[in-house]
């Protein structure tokens, strides 16, 4: 005989749960976020870095990396994205199944970074709907998880879109929640 182990073995027998429907489904949606990861440069390191085992963002029920748009509803896009780039972007965008959420993480993919050049698209949210921003060059793993948990927190409130509209992108910007030390040793480049 299998003994129980689950959360059956602590709850009575003749207990009843009620909620609403659609905080059910709402708590199912925030737990199972699909990301589809758009890496091009130095911010995709760190998105590795947020579903490793160090900061473990399979806590959170975003851990599932999908190389397929059909299958994902939140995107990831972590870096520079050239204007060669830009259809490929805007198609996996479209592909991904409503409601889908994006985040636009680090320097490059929100505002071109430092590659303010005519090859370099200054800012993705120019060509696809950004929800949530998460600043850096490259941003820190807590913080894409902040950016995830805002994510999060906007399917909580917001549930289903409307019955034949699109949800419009809320575009927040996640504020840094480190601070930077100053060096150990002080510079001493040039002098002798």
């Amino acid at each position: 005989m299998a003994s129980a182990m689950g959360i059956e073995t602590a709850l009575p027998q003749d207990m009843v749960l009620t909620t609403k429907l659609q905080t059910a489904i709402n708590w199912c949606r925030r737990s199972s976020l699909w990301p589809m990861p758009f890496a091009t440069a130095c911010c995709g390191i760190e998105l590795m870095a947020t579903a490793s085992s160090r900061f473990d963002l399979a806590r959170f029920g975003a851990e599932v990396m999908r190389f397929s748009p059909r299958q994902s509803d939140l995107m990831i896009v972590a870096g520079r994205v050239s204007v060669k780039m830009l259809p490929v972007l805007q198609r996996i965008y479209q592909q991904m199944t409503e409601p889908k959420w994006v985040i636009s993480m680090g320097a490059c993919a929100s505002t071109g970074g430092v590659f303010d050049t005519y090859a370099v698209v200054q800012g993705i949210d120019q060509f696809v709907p950004v929800d949530v921003y998460v600043p850096g060059c490259p941003p820190r793993p807590e913080t894409l998880m902040e950016g995830i948990f805002a994510i999060q927190s906007i399917v909580d409130r917001d549930g289903m879109p409307p019955k034949g509209g699109l949800r419009r992108p809320l575009q927040l910007a996640i504020e840094p929640t480190h601070v930077t030390r100053p060096q150990p040793t002080p510079l001493t480049v040039g002098l002798t």
